[in-house]
């Protein structure tokens, strides 16, 4: 997939489409085997969720459209939603953990033309899933508890100095230069902890090991690590866009072909299918938002090794490994 050497740009790129376009079955296979999992699992906690609230949901389906439905109707379906919501986010991030533990697995074969076996992947990203799934946390709580004692520590201040007007002034004067500090942080941290999955899975190391692995590969190069694992984001991002766009005007047609005065059950039902038409425009533009960020990531740490700790030759010899008889029993070079 890759020169066993130093990695350029086009080298990492060209090694992420190359692995996408060869191992396009597990790749894609994984992914909707977890999404789909996701989806089913969301799907079973919102049935158990309108189980629950089924006799409110049938009060303000009954309810006309001039009729003020009842608070005591309302709020528990209020709660309900609160709560698929939070699981729902759940089970999102345990499903970005596991893809994130299977790209790195699948590159491990790839990378050195070993045969990449769907079940094996399996496997290998799922014992690994609590690993990666501490780092993804604790990275994340890392990044975003920089702008949170940021921004406490300037509302403090502002309740400190309302109690005068230049006290006042001064403290909403040195909000936006926090902010502006906050993002710079964020940013410097997110780059730091980037390989942290990558590492759990080839490494097999633990969370905090993890992060502070990779902030060791990232240390001297932060800038080239930025600015690649930034574009291919953006790309991602922008294939995710137009995956999602036809869905996103499907979404639409069912909302604006409800009269005005139709009744909360023909509402409910256009908001049904246009969430649904919405659910699955997600999920593709997710698979292909997700897959390629992470493999670029996991060849920068690979180019990283290489540079830092001359893994080339160990890399060389896996892949001869692998085309000598039986090479396939062994290993590929962690």
């Amino acid at each position: 997939m890759i020169p066993l050497g130093p990695l350029g740009m086009g080298d990492i790129y060209g090694g992420a489409f190359a692995t996408m376009g060869r191992c396009w079955k597990q790749l894609f296979g994984m992914a909707l085997a977890v999404y789909g999992g996701a989806a089913a699992l969301f799907a079973g906690v919102v049935a158990l969720a309108y189980a629950a609230v089924s006799e409110h949901v049938d009060v303000l389906v009954n309810t006309s459209a001039y009729e003020e439905p009842p608070w005591e109707d309302i709020r528990p379906l209020i709660v309900a939603f609160v709560c698929v919501w939070l699981i729902g986010v759940a089970v999102m991030v345990l499903a970005q953990a596991l893809l994130s533990a299977a790209c790195p697995a699948v590159l491990q074969d790839a990378v050195i033309g070993r045969r990449v076996i769907f079940g094996a992947v399996w496997r290998r990203a799922w014992g690994r899933l609590p690993s990666v799934l501490g780092a993804v946390l604790l990275g994340n709580l890392t990044v975003f508890a920089v702008p949170f004692l940021l921004y406490a520590t300037g509302f403090v201040l502002l309740m400190a100095g309302a109690a005068t007007q230049s006290g006042a002034t001064a403290a909403w004067a040195l909000l936006p230069l926090l902010l502006l500090a906050a993002v710079p942080l964020s940013v410097w941290l997110w780059v730091k902890f980037l390989f942290a999955p990558t590492v759990a899975v080839l490494e097999r190391q633990s969370p905090v090991a993890a992060l502070r692995r990779s902030s060791q590969l990232v240390r001297g190069d932060w800038w080239r690590i930025f600015g690649i694992s930034l574009l291919a984001a953006i790309m991602a991002a922008v294939a995710a866009y137009i995956i999602q766009l036809p869905f996103s005007f499907a979404t639409l047609l069912p909302g604006a072909s409800v009269d005005p005065d139709a009744s909360p059950a023909q509402a409910l039902a256009a908001m049904a299918v246009g969430l649904i038409t919405f659910a699955i425009g997600s999920l593709i533009g997710q698979i292909a938002a997700a897959i390629f960020p992470q493999l670029v990531n996991s060849l920068l740490y690979v180019d990283q090794r290489i540079r830092k700790e001359n893994l080339a030759p160990a890399l060389a010899q896996a892949a001869q490994e692998v085309q000598a008889p039986h090479g396939a029993q062994h290993e590929p070079a962690g």
